[in-house]
C-alpha cells in the first residue's frame, strides 16, 4: 500500500486526501491549523501533529498550500522526517520560479521532485475530478500514478524536468484564462446593475447563445443570488494573478488582462471579500 504524507488540508488537500483515502492509500495528514485536519479522521486518515510526524516513512510527499513560502515553511520543518529517495509532489500553485526554487529545496534534501500543480477547484478536488499537470522522472512515477489517479480525472505529463516548471507555466495559462473570464463576467453583471437594469437580463441574453459556456452560468448564478461560497478564492486568485504576471514578464509577453483582473482582485479583498469566491471581483465595480 502506497503511504501518502498530505502537507495542507484547506479547501483543496482535504477533499484530496479524502479521494486518496477512498482509493485505498495509506494517508497522514498535517494542516498548521490542526483543527481542519482533525475531521479527515472519521474518513480514515493519521493526523500528525507535525509535518516530520507526517512524512515520516511516506513513500509520496504532496504539498498542498496557499503560496511558496507555505510550502517551504512545512517541508523545511518537515526536514527530520525525511529520507532521501521519497517522492515530493509539489501540488500547490507557486508560479514558473517557485517551481524552480522548490525543486533545489528538494534536491537539498535528497527528495525526488514533481512538478505537479492541479487545475479545477473545489468542486473537481471533491469528486476526484482535477486535472494533473505533471513533470517528473520516469522512475517517479510508479508511486505518483496511484496518488494522481485518487485525485484527479487525468494526468497530463509534461515531461521529466521537473525543474523546469512547464508544469507550473501551463497551470499558469490555464488560471489565467479562469481568473480573467471572472472578472469578465462580474464586470458585465455590475454594468447591467449599474445601468439600472434587471441583471437576469444580461443572463437571458448569454444563455443558450454562442457565448454561453458552463463557467457563465456557475459565476453569473453566484453573483445573481448573492452566493460567494468559495470554490475558489478572492485571495488566492489575487495570488495567482501576481505569479501570472510575473510568468508573462519572464517571456517577455505583456499580460494586460490577468494585470487587471489582478487590480479589480485587490479591490474586492480591500473591501472585505478575500475568503469568498473569485466570483466577488464583482464588488470590485461599485465604491
Amino acid at each position: 500500500m502506497t503511504t501518502v504524507a498530505v502537507l495542507g488540508t484547506g479547501l483543496m488537500g482535504a477533499p484530496m486526501a479524502r479521494n486518496m483515502l477512498k482509493a485505498g492509500l495509506d494517508v497522514r495528514v498535517w494542516n498548521r491549523t490542526r483543527e481542519k485536519a482533525l475531521p479527515l479522521r472519521e474518513d480514515g486518515a493519521t493526523v500528525a501533529g507535525t509535518p516530520a510526524d507526517a512524512v515520516r516513512d511516506a513513500d509520496v510527499i504532496v504539498t498542498m498550500l496557499s503560496d511558496e513560502d507555505a510550502v517551504r515553511a512545512a517541508v523545511t520543518a518537515a526536514a527530520p522526517g525525511l529520507r532521501p529517495g521519497q517522492v515530493w509532489a509539489q501540488m500547490s500553485t507557486v508560479g514558473v520560479a517557485g517551481a524552480g526554487r522548490l525543486a533545489a529545496l528538494a534536491a537539498e534534501h535528497g527528495l525526488t521532485y514533481a512538478d505537479a500543480p492541479v487545475q479545477g477547484t473545489r468542486q473537481p478536488a471533491e469528486q476526484g475530478r482535477l486535472v494533473v499537470l505533471a513533470a517528473a522522472p520516469q522512475e517517479a512515477r510508479d508511486a505518483l500514478d496511484p496518488v494522481f489517479s485518487a485525485v484527479g480525472g487525468r494526468t497530463l505529463w509534461l515531461g521529466e524536468d521537473a525543474a523546469a516548471g512547464t508544469a507550473s507555466g501551463l497551470k499558469m495559462a490555464a488560471v489565467s484564462y479562469a481568473v480573467s473570464l471572472t472578472a469578465v463576467v462580474a464586470e458585465s453583471f455590475a454594468l447591467a446593475k449599474g445601468l439600472g437594469l434587471d441583471p437576469e437580463l444580461l443572463r437571458e441574453v448569454i444563455t443558450g447563445s454562442p457565448l454561453d459556456n458552463a463557467y457563465f452560468q456557475t459565476k453569473s448564478k453566484a453573483i445573481l443570488e448573492g452566493d460567494f461560497e468559495p470554490s475558489f478564492t478572492v485571495r488566492n486568485a489575487e495570488k495567482d494573478t501576481r505569479l501570472i504576471t510575473e510568468a508573462g514578464a519572464s517571456a517577455g509577453v505583456r499580460l494586460d488582462v490577468a494585470a487587471a483582473a489582478g487590480e479589480r482582485l485587490r479591490r474586492a479583498e480591500s473591501a472585505g471579500h478575500g475568503d469568498e469566491d473569485m466570483a466577488a471581483t464583482y464588488f470590485a465595480s461599485f465604491d
